[in-house]
Formats: C-alpha cells, structure tokens, sequence
C-alpha cells in the first residue's frame, strides 16, 4: 500500500513540475487531446496501463 502512495505523489509532482515548466505546451497538448476520438484516447491509455504494470511487476518480483 505504501508503494501505491508514492507511485501516485510521484505521478502528481512529474504532471505538475510539466505543468510549471511549460504550462503553454501544456495547453497545446490538452487541445490536441481534446480533438482525438475517444477509441484512440482509450487505447492509448489501455497500452500505457499495460505498460506500467509490466514495469511494477518487473521490479517487484
């Protein structure tokens, strides 16, 4: 459980130090997202899932 908290804090501070650094970018990035069709948005996230779980699994085995 205590894995699980600092996976989300360092989630949180990697998306805000983004933010921070390149807020304008940012916001580019947020309009490109928003004009995807939401069956590539849901792909697209599935993978990346899938691909965090193989790396958290590599490590904690």
């Amino acid at each position: 459980m205590k894995e699980l908290f600092i996976a989300i804090g360092l989630l949180l501070f990697i998306e805000g130090m983004l933010y921070a650094l390149f807020p304008s970018k940012m916001k580019n990035m947020l309009k490109t997202i928003d004009k995807l069709p939401a069956s590539q948005l849901r792909s697209g996230g599935l993978i990346f899932a899938l691909i965090g779980f193989v790396i958290v699994w590599y490590f904690k085995s």
